[in-house]
């Protein structure tokens, strides 16, 4: 079988675990030949958050700096799986996409996969302003970094380990989000971008808007002007497509299929 690796960063979200970690369909994704781990890193909760998450058979990795980004660099450490997916624990994600996205993945040998929750349908979910915030910097990306990207700071992700061994992602906050997806861009990674589901956010709004979309515009600029591949190894010369298909920009929007009906 295929291993993968759901890893969800977690600060305060012990009571959207049972609801989130419900929908990731582990039977299913067994039947499509998929063995599945998931890791749940606790960003230094205060409300049980990891032993919430052990209770639900998750694998806890703790992350006592706090920040979007250190979740994630904590967590991708921990993973096993040879592809690696990724969503917020706050029940806004589509986990039960899974299959999907996974046979878009192999189906057009797709190295890194992003997801776009910038659809009409999507928009009783996601507040006027955040949505203004992530077209204007959504926007940036795509003139800084030319990628097609139509939502650069969605936090969907779906991609083989490998990639993200060669990747120079540095940020510790919610620039991480953008900067994963540049870097693969940067790196000559096979991407694509397809259309998910999103759900109206349970419990408290942690996002800052003014101050993450201010550090993340900053950060965009920072990027595309660094010194790139200072700490980053290259992509494995001999992946699978490797020899015979460059990089795919993730202008192609692909249905990864039905989603549940949003949480109550």
């Amino acid at each position: 079988m295929s291993s993968l690796s759901v890893v969800m960063p977690a600060y305060n979200e012990a009571s959207n675990l049972p609801a989130v970690i419900a929908t990731v369909p582990v039977a299913e994704l067994a039947e499509a030949g998929w063995e599945t781990e998931l890791v749940v890193v606790d960003n230094a909760s205060t409300d049980g958050t990891g032993d919430v998450a052990r209770s639900l058979g998750a694998r806890v990795v703790p992350q006592p700096q706090r920040g979007y980004g250190n979740a994630y660099h904590a967590g991708f450490a921990a993973a096993r799986g040879d592809v690696i997916a990724t969503g917020d624990a706050d029940c806004t994600y589509p986990f039960d996409a899974l299959p999907g996205l996974l046979t878009v993945l192999d189906a057009l040998d797709v190295e890194f996969l992003t997801t776009d929750r910038l659809v009409p349908g999507n928009r009783e979910a996601m507040h006027p302003t955040h949505a203004m915030g992530n077209h204007v910097l959504s926007t940036v990306s795509r003139l800084l970094f030319h990628n097609g990207l139509h939502d650069s700071q969605s936090g969907m992700w779906v991609f083989r380990r490998y990639v993200w061994q060669s990747l120079d992602v540095r940020s510790t906050g919610m620039a991480f989000s953008q900067e994963i997806k540049n870097a693969a861009t940067l790196a000559g990674c096979r991407c694509l971008e397809v259309p998910i589901t999103y759900r109206v956010r349970g419990g408290e709004v942690k996002l800052h808007a003014l101050h993450d979309g201010t550090a993340n515009l900053c950060q965009l600029f920072v990027h595309r002007f660094r010194r790139q591949g200072t700490s980053t190894a290259a992509l494995p010369a001999g992946r699978p497509g490797a020899a015979v298909r460059g990089a795919r920009r993730p202008r192609h929007r692909v249905n990864a299929g039905p989603a549940a009906p949003p949480r109550p």
